[in-house]
């Protein structure tokens, strides 16, 4: 593994005084306070801008170095980009461009690349659990149209976007695989309810109603009944289920933001720890307080470090690990939420701690990748989740 420092050169440091330079203009504290706020991971403004300026097209197009792809991630992050909504944005128009339509990639991407087009992911159902397959949403033909009903669950940004790719059952007789047909709905669709929901950790999610949603068949994306292969690439994506790149110019697995976010909280708690309090003795010399906080960062820089789908499952099971041994490190005054008096770290672990059993279930629960491990990697087989036998009597 090589640990050398990437010289930059003169284009790629004008670069990253362009990066920091831009988000110290537009993405500011009370951009973060009101972040924190709605938990939308989402500011229209901020966003706005970033098309406007030509980040969003730099993205989603790939013109940027791999150096400068690097540096803009790192510089987003040092900042708090409010920056779901692109993330899930970039997947869909991904598959736009791949299976859409001349006129439907004439009506989608412009907006992309400017900011004005917002793109979300409509998989999960309230009954469904993580096997997406399993979709009871109908839509049925209708000449040129479809009409669509159902509901989803999770359909994170749905209420800043304005289309949501949306996995369909066309077929309820076939195998749920052949059964599947995915769309690009318009959110401004009459038939479309979405209601909020707040996670655990303060974020903002979304339930979607779709009743008698009529749509052209224009905003179908790949054959009819094959919507399996069409959601792949983009559930690979999600689930982290990619090749690591062989440059150490990119984050090894999906939840490297997640993890740096734990980094970041355990350098806090370090700085903190070694600070003297008012009997002149650090908290970091008691040997115990010690090898707790050295564990943390141990487990941590390991899961940061693991590729693919196995680094989702480490980064996520670390955080919900650590999370209270850093809270009892830091002692009471670490329950205090951000932006409350008193809070040690500024609420830090406190928010690691909600955040942690989010980041368990995000695309799929640690169970289900664990059991995709099991039978891809380690060729375990199937689960079973049939019911034991009763005992003979």
């Amino acid at each position: 593994m090589d640990f050398s420092t990437v010289p930059l050169s003169e284009a790629d440091s004008a670069f990253l005084a362009r990066a920091r330079a831009f988000l110290a203009e537009h993405v500011t504290a009370e951009v973060r306070r009101r972040d924190r706020e709605t938990g939308d991971n989402f500011d229209e403004g901020v966003h706005l801008a970033l098309g406007a300026d030509g980040w969003l097209a730099a993205e989603f197009d790939d013109t940027l170095t791999r150096v400068q792809r690097r540096l803009w991630a790192l510089e987003r992050r040092r900042v708090h980009v409010p920056w779901v909504t692109w993330g899930t944005t970039q997947i869909v128009a991904a598959s736009v461009r791949r299976y859409g339509t001349p006129a439907l990639q004439a009506e989608v991407l412009p907006g992309v690349r400017d900011g004005r087009v917002r793109l979300c992911l409509g998989y999960t159902e309230p009954e469904g659990g993580s096997d997406v397959a399993t979709c009871k949403t109908r839509a049925v033909r209708d000449g040129d149209h479809w009409v669509i009903n159902g509901s989803k669950m999770f359909t994170t940004g749905a209420h800043n976007c304005r289309y949501v790719f949306l996995i369909t059952n066309t077929d309820p007789t076939a195998r749920k695989h052949k059964s599947l047909t995915m769309f690009l709905v318009p959110l401004d669709t009459p038939g479309i309810e979405i209601q909020g929901i707040r996670t655990v950790d303060g974020d903002r999610t979304n339930i979607v109603y779709y009743s008698d949603v009529r749509i052209s068949d224009r905003y179908r994306l790949g054959d009819v009944n094959d919507g399996w292969n069409v959601l792949r690439g983009p559930l690979d994506e999600e689930h982290g289920n990619v090749a690591a790149e062989t440059d150490g110019l990119a984050d090894v697995s999906i939840l490297g933001h997640q993890g740096w976010h734990m980094l970041t909280t355990i350098d806090k708690a370090a700085a903190i720890l070694s600070e003297a309090g008012a009997d002149g003795q650090r908290p970091i010399d008691d040997a115990s307080v010690a090898v707790r906080l050295g564990r943390s960062l141990a487990r941590a820089e390991a899961a940061q470090s693991t590729p693919s789908i196995f680094g989702r499952v480490a980064i996520a099971q670390t955080m919900r690990d650590i999370a209270p041994d850093l809270m009892d490190i830091l002692g009471p005054t670490s329950l205090l939420p951000a932006d409350t008096a008193g809070a040690i770290d500024d609420g830090d672990a406190e928010y690691l701690y909600r955040w942690a059993p989010l980041c368990g279930i995000y695309g799929g629960t640690l169970e289900v990748f664990r059991n995709m491990i099991a039978q891809h990697v380690l060729g375990l087989g199937k689960p079973n989740y049939s019911p034991p036998k009763a005992a003979a009597s």
